[in-house]
């Protein structure tokens, strides 16, 4: 095809390109990761902005899921890299192209960065005063936001989490497929429009949302309008804290993402399109670095 590659085609780039991420030194690749995590928390920044003074829920998700896909176009662009992408990282393990010590290795430095970058811009957020739009209303919305994936159950945010990471992954592997900028950011605009509207989580978004729920809950007038707002009694928002943001959210949710790119799409697109002959690591090329 002239205006695309093929799915093989896309899979083999990405494998390859694997190598590339395994050799880069912690600095760059502890960089590319803040980079990728405030971007995406760029995108979803301005989906709160967007949603915040909407009551109906299906356009508070259609409004967000028009702003936050940016998050991933300027990754793909820019440069950047993002945890729940690379979990399909696993399939340079499928085929025995790198160790999984190796892979792992690059999630844990991606992941770490993501936490980092999405966490600077929600502290850069409140302390411009963004939480005050709509007179403290963004910033109780906000606490609503994070109060809600706090909350849920381990078998919820667990599914969320893998249904997510399957079409987020989608999109990068229809990102890789296009041959031109807008056939890229086509592939990733409604694809994660898609994820948005649907509800499901993310880890690095919740690594925004939550931490900009927790700040939001340490000024009292977005707590009182909360209480206002939505109906929260003081132990509802007492839910949302460190332990349960790691713990009830952040480990489930990262579960569900790594099992919905790794073995949701990774395993399938590795089975349909690598023969056997390419299983093997090139000898003398894409030395594995552990």
């Amino acid at each position: 095809m002239e205006g695309f590659k093929n799915a093989g085609q896309v899979v083999e780039d990405y494998i390859s390109g694997c190598e590339g991420k395994i050799s880069c030194s912690f600095p760059k690749m502890l960089l590319k990761a803040v980079l990728a995590g405030a971007m995406i928390a760029f995108g979803a920044s301005a989906g709160n902005v967007a949603s915040h003074a909407i009551s109906n829920v299906g356009l508070v998700r259609v409004a967000s899921a028009v702003v936050f896909p940016v998050g991933l176009m300027m990754i793909v662009l820019i440069g950047g890299e993002l945890f729940t992408g690379d979990c399909l990282m696993a399939m340079s393990w499928m085929t025995k192209r790198q160790s999984i010590l190796s892979v792992i290795r690059v999630l844990a430095t991606v992941f770490l960065g993501n936490f980092i970058g999405a966490s600077l811009v929600a502290l850069g957020a409140f302390a411009a005063g963004q939480f005050d739009y709509s007179a403290g209303l963004l910033g109780a919305y906000s606490m609503k936001v994070a109060i809600g994936k706090v909350n849920l159950s381990f078998t919820s945010a667990l599914i969320s989490g893998i249904l997510c990471n399957i079409l987020v992954c989608a999109a990068i592997i229809m990102a890789g497929a296009a041959k031109d900028v807008t056939g890229k950011l086509a592939a990733i605009f409604f694809v994660i429009m898609l994820f948005v509207v649907e509800g499901f989580e993310h880890c690095v978004a919740n690594m925004y949302y939550i931490t900009a729920g927790l700040l939001s809950s340490l000024n009292p007038s977005y707590v009182n309008i909360a209480i206002e707002q939505y109906g929260f009694s003081i132990e509802k928002i007492q839910s949302l804290n460190l332990h349960a943001y790691l713990i009830d959210n952040l480990i489930p949710v990262t579960t569900g993402n790594i099992i919905g790119g790794a073995i949701c799409i990774g395993l399938p697109l590795v089975y349909l399109n690598i023969t056997k002959s390419h299983t093997e690591r090139p000898s003398g090329n894409a030395k594995d670095v552990a």
